[in-house]
């Protein structure tokens, strides 16, 4: 990200504090969960504007920042597309939220990462049976949508700005 945006460091200090005070299903630290969404997009060869808007993917749908915050943020417009690709808004139908997301480049990597995340076996692992399955059948239906199969690369992987990424 070039000078005139915020660093990637900045975009994590950011998240980290609009989420501080947030846990998920389980009770644990929500952080934990931005943090671990931004490293599967690394491992998964994503550009830094892919890592900031994994920190930043759940902002706005969790209520840790606004959409007028977002708008007027210093980061790179592709940042904010990805994050509102992968913004579910209230109501929405499911292939309406994946088709924007497939039609969001750099988006379907997010979300690869954060549903890599989300149905991690021993994160379900801890939640009331009901829990579990309801969520490991909504993130099976949403890869489904999204055209992704357990260690497939998604089409949009390849970063074209950064051709060594897979």
């Amino acid at each position: 990200m070039c000078s005139k945006h915020l660093s990637l460091a900045q975009v994590e200090a950011l998240a980290r504090e609009a989420h501080a005070t947030q846990t998920d299903k389980a009770g644990r630290p929500y952080t934990e969960h931005l943090a671990a969404v931004a490293e599967g997009v690394r491992l998964r060869g994503g550009s830094d504007r892919q890592i900031a808007a994994a920190w930043l993917h759940d902002a706005i749908e969790d209520d840790a920042l606004s959409a007028r915050w977002l708008a007027q943020a210093a980061l790179p417009q592709e940042v904010k597309d990805m994050v509102l690709a992968v913004t579910k808004r209230p109501g929405e139908e499911l292939s309406a939220y994946t088709r924007r997301i497939l039609a969001t480049p750099g988006a379907l990597l997010v979300k690869e990462a954060d549903l890599a995340h989300n149905a991690d076996p021993a994160r379900l692992a801890v939640l009331e049976e009901s829990t579990r399955t309801r969520l490991a059948a909504k993130y099976a239906q949403v890869r489904g949508l999204l055209g992704l199969t357990v260690g497939e690369a998604p089409p949009d992987r390849k970063d074209s700005a950064n051709p060594e990424t897979h």
